[in-house]
């Protein structure tokens, strides 16, 4: 082969070499880059923005696991930037995230963070946003489960007393049936049957009561009521229950305070609470509601001296339809639901309720509420308010007595 011949393969094979380094080169510069967008940790933009925005627990996490972003929501259950995820749960999902694109959301229990005891449940979920990083939303269901939860009991409990009277109405019905010939008989199963239809009635209106006192509803007839009132009104109620059951129901304490609410519905929270207390008194026993005002509280004290609660029935008290002593609740006509009526009224008017007792000594349950300022009134006004106070001022009987809880 000639000179000419050798130059131009010699040519031939140096583009050949130079094209396949270039192209070596430009597949190298291609791999790097993959690779630099495979490991970088860079968090697309806005996404710290959106994290914030988000009424969730929400953290962008990268491949060591450690959260690189996170929402505000995210600090109470201790899911901080430069931590990593302090869960096998979490971390558990998170590796899904990265295997497949669309994992199943995980119910787990998670506890909050410093300061905070309880568990919380939660449901969370993750998504992949880069080849490195995962977006991770944990959504805090605790609340809507309790809810749900007390929605079933109540429907469940709701359909367990009403079958009682029901399927007595029904069986009283047929009694009369069949002894219409019998007047005897059928005045005596129509006074059961006027008794049972009352009962029924009295737990429909008090299931109602209860429902609309758990409702997320304001109250409506807000305005400033005098405690005077919301007492006078919750023992003439029941006078008549008291005379029957021959128990005295004493009224002491102080006069002229008021509170912000509900007339009616306070009236009915503090009537539960005698009522109870002359069910549960011994015949010729006192019942005592004293009131007590001072740094801007005011209570309203309700005791007797009758067989008492036991002290593993006293935190299931206030339970709906939660009876201490099944037996006298039925043959009073309890329905079960007076307490805890009395429990959500306190608690919608911005108090608490307090209960002491012993077995054989007696209880006492005691009302806190917010007092307000009584209302202004004109010169003339005050003047023959003064004028008739001094007419018909008399010596308050006693209460029944006291206890460093309150009345006993």
């Amino acid at each position: 082969m000639d000179t000419p011949q050798l130059t131009l393969l010699a040519l031939l094979v140096g583009a050949v070499i130079g094209a396949g380094i270039v192209w070596l080169v430009f597949v190298g510069l291609r791999m790097r880059d993959h690779a630099r967008q495979i490991e970088s940790t860079d968090i697309p933009d806005g996404t710290r923005a959106v994290l914030q925005a988000m009424d969730d627990a929400a953290i962008v996490v990268d491949g060591a696991l450690s959260v690189i972003a996170a929402s505000s929501a995210a600090e109470i259950f201790g899911l901080r930037e430069g931590n990593n995820l302090h869960t096998e749960e979490l971390r558990t999902l998170v590796r899904a995230a990265r295997r497949e694109p669309f994992p199943e959301p995980a119910t787990m229990h998670l506890r909050r963070g410093v300061g905070f005891s309880d568990e919380r449940l939660v449901v969370a979920r993750a998504r992949t946003i880069s080849p490195k990083l995962v977006l991770l939303i944990v959504r805090d269901i605790t609340e809507r489960e309790r809810v749900e939860q007390m929605r079933r009991d109540f429907v469940a409990n709701t359909s367990h007393e009403l079958k009682t009277p029901v399927g007595a109405v029904t069986l009283l019905a047929e009694a009369i049936e069949s002894a219409s010939d019998d007047p005897a008989q059928v005045r005596n199963f129509a006074s059961r049957l006027s008794a049972e239809a009352g009962r029924l009635g009295q737990l429909t209106s008090r299931i109602m009561n209860l429902s609309r006192l758990q409702s997320e509803d304001e109250l409506t007839e807000m305005r400033d009521v005098p405690v005077d009132e919301i007492v006078g009104g919750a023992i003439s109620t029941h006078q008549v229950a008291a005379a029957s059951a021959k128990v005295s129901v004493r009224r002491g304490g102080d006069r002229g305070i008021y509170v912000r609410g509900d007339a009616q519905v306070l009236t009915e929270a503090i009537g539960n609470l005698v009522a109870n207390a002359i069910a549960y008194s011994p015949t010729g026993g006192d019942v005592g509601v004293g009131v007590r005002g001072g740094d801007g509280v005011v209570e309203i004290v309700v005791t007797d001296r009758g067989i008492g609660i036991a002290e593993g029935d006293q935190q299931r008290i206030f339970e709906r339809f939660y009876r201490a002593d099944q037996a006298r609740s039925r043959s009073t006509g309890g329905t079960g639901l007076g307490l805890s009526i009395v429990k959500h009224a306190v608690q919608r008017h911005g108090g608490e309720v307090e209960l002491w007792s012993r077995p054989g000594r007696g209880s006492t349950f005691t009302v806190r509420l917010p007092a307000v300022s009584a209302p202004m009134v004109d010169g003339a006004a005050k003047k023959k308010k003064k004028k008739k106070a001094k007419k018909t001022s008399a010596p308050l009987a006693p209460a029944a007595g006291r206890t460093k809880k309150g009345l006993s």
